[in-house]
């Protein structure tokens, strides 16, 4: 960590060490169940008490009950013009997939409804006038050109108004959502960082805050400046199932995995009860969301029973309270990482896009995923027809998936996927080269991305399956060197470290093999699951020479 970023993380963790949080230094009226917002507007004292919360929710993309919250501000006051801006923003999610079409016409109503109601300050006008400008002309006009027309409008609304610290917030975000998955110097992330952390002193129970800030770091090169940030969102925010998964983000990227499985359990549960609806085959994205982050989780920590209750849960539901990405990801994302990174090739093989009341169709970089497992599979069981097929899926799904400028690329995604498979088809037939340039093809690509906030991580790292490769071609010690690098980006990867450890153990470096024999074992201290790559670590450290 360079010196700069630990004096950032020490300061970031003493405010919020002093500060606590729960701390009553902070003006809000929206409730600690939810965290502390106060947004001035012109409505009615009964008004802005609801409006609050509303403003609360939608800091901690809750969208569903953020409309319904600033619904009820109107009827509460049918004069609040805010309420109806409130609306318009409950449909914009600038982290999340664009609004669809209905959404989009959803929202332009709800901002002419505001305009209409005529607001009774010139604030409160420049906010409504500001998202306009993201829904005007939606359908001549990008998703990625209206984001960066609400970023520049909320830009000039907080130099307007310097003291007006949603304005501040919700800028941030605005940067957040139109940060490039390309850039590598996290320009964006690190300016939204910079006017968060300002704040952050004034008000510690602010859910934005804490909030932005773990999506400004979640990248392996800054995550543990957001660890402050995770310890506290949950607890500012507990009523909320993103507010306790969002935590995950971090202890994710940093290894954390015991932190990540009691945050996304309290998550799930949080979704569970709030369901309306709580029938055996009926799930919310939230909790979905929630058990792919707890599978990967239980995974890298052999926990594998406990995965397949998930995986089992999985199977079982039939509709989702949202049709959104989020939901469809992790339906497809948990049997898959179950089966391949367990490494049982047949079952990957075999998986099937469920349920069918999905839209896959409008998901299509969620449904890739079950053809990478397919051809993966089908690849490493010996059956390389099968696996061309799945290949040519993903090569068409690749086609179609039209790179937008500001948005992210699942293209590339894809692509990563379509040529880690490859490799695996080239080298099942002998070709050996192709297999190589195939595969250090999608490493490379890997590198040169970002993952989504959706996922955990790749279903499979594409510089583990390089490392996997140079392995069966018995070249350990490039294996070594490929799993290293992907316990630099994912620390704590079960199958990382067992690759590593036995890199090492074939190149001849028994120190090197027993540090990550120990560190498998120590991943692993509640297993549920006796792996057989647990019994191969006891079995060299057992007979391994003594560390000098």
């Amino acid at each position: 960590m360079s010196r700069a970023i630990a004096r950032s993380f020490r300061t970031s963790a003493a405010i919020l060490m002093l500060l606590g949080p729960l701390s009553g230094s902070q003006e809000g009226h929206s409730g600690h169940d939810v965290g502390a917002v106060h947004f001035p507007v012109s409505c009615s004292p009964a008004a802005q008490k609801v409006f609050d919360r509303g403003v609360a929710l939608l800091h901690s993309f809750w969208y569903d009950e953020a409309r319904r919250t600033f619904t009820e501000v109107a009827e509460i006051d049918r004069g609040c013009a805010m309420a109806y801006w409130g609306m318009a923003m409950s449909l914009y999610h600038p982290l999340w997939a664009p609004p669809t079409p209905g959404d989009l016409a959803k929202g332009q109503a709800a901002v002419e409804k505001a305009k209409s109601a005529a607001a009774k300050t010139q604030r409160e006008r420049d906010y409504i006038v500001a998202l306009e400008a993201f829904y005007h002309d939606s359908n001549s006009r990008s998703h990625s050109a209206r984001a960066l027309a609400w970023r520049k409008a909320m830009e000039r609304l907080s130099e307007r108004y310097p003291e007006d610290r949603e304005a501040a917030i919700f800028f941030a975000l605005s940067l957040l959502g139109t940060a490039s998955a390309t850039d590598k110097t996290y320009a964006n992330q690190k300016r939204a960082a910079v006017i968060l952390n300002r704040i952050l002193p004034e008000q510690p129970n602010h859910p934005g805050i804490a909030h932005y800030l773990i999506h400004a770091y979640d990248s392996p090169q800054l995550a543990a400046l957001a660890l402050p940030a995770a310890r506290s969102y949950a607890k500012t925010a507990p009523a909320v199932p993103h507010a306790l998964h969002m935590p995950s983000h971090i202890f994710t990227a940093l290894g954390l995995w015991d932190d990540s499985i009691e945050s996304n359990l309290a998550s799930a549960s949080a979704a569970r009860k709030h369901l309306a609806n709580p029938s055996p085959g009926f799930a919310s994205q939230d909790e979905l969301h929630a058990m792919d982050y707890l599978v990967y989780a239980y995974l890298q920590t052999c926990r594998d029973s406990a995965a397949r209750s998930l995986v089992e849960r999985t199977a079982a539901i039939t509709s989702v309270d949202q049709n959104v990405f989020q939901a469809a990801y992790a339906l497809a994302a948990i049997p898959a990482r179950y089966a391949i990174e367990r490494r049982r090739w047949s079952i990957a093989a075999s998986l099937e896009a469920r349920p069918s009341s999905i839209a896959w169709s409008e998901f299509p970089y969620a449904e890739a995923i079950t053809h990478f497992a397919r051809a993966l599979g089908a690849a490493r069981s010996g059956n390389p027809a099968a696996a061309r097929a799945e290949i040519d899926r993903l090569a068409a799904i690749r086609r179609a998936l039209t790179q937008v400028e500001g948005q992210y690329d699942w293209g590339a995604q894809v692509e990563i996927q379509r040529l880690s498979a490859t490799a695996w088809a080239e080298h099942s037939q002998g070709d050996d080269v192709s297999a190589l340039h195939a595969m250090r093809s999608a490493a490379e690509l890997e590198d040169s991305t970002e993952k989504h906030p959706v996922t955990p991580g790749p279903v499979l790292p594409a510089r583990e399956l390089l490392g996997e490769l140079f392995l069966e071609l018995d070249r350990p010690e490039l294996a070594l060197a490929e799993f290293e690098a992907v316990l630099r980006r994912s620390p704590g990867r079960f199958n990382a470290t067992y690759g590593a450890a036995r890199a090492a153990e074939l190149s001849g470096d028994q120190k090197h093999a027993a540090k990550r024999y120990r560190d498998l074992l120590g991943l692993c201290d509640h297993a549920d699951t006796e792996r057989l790559e647990l019994q191969n670590a006891r079995s060299y450290l057992k007979g391994a020479a003594p560390d000098r």
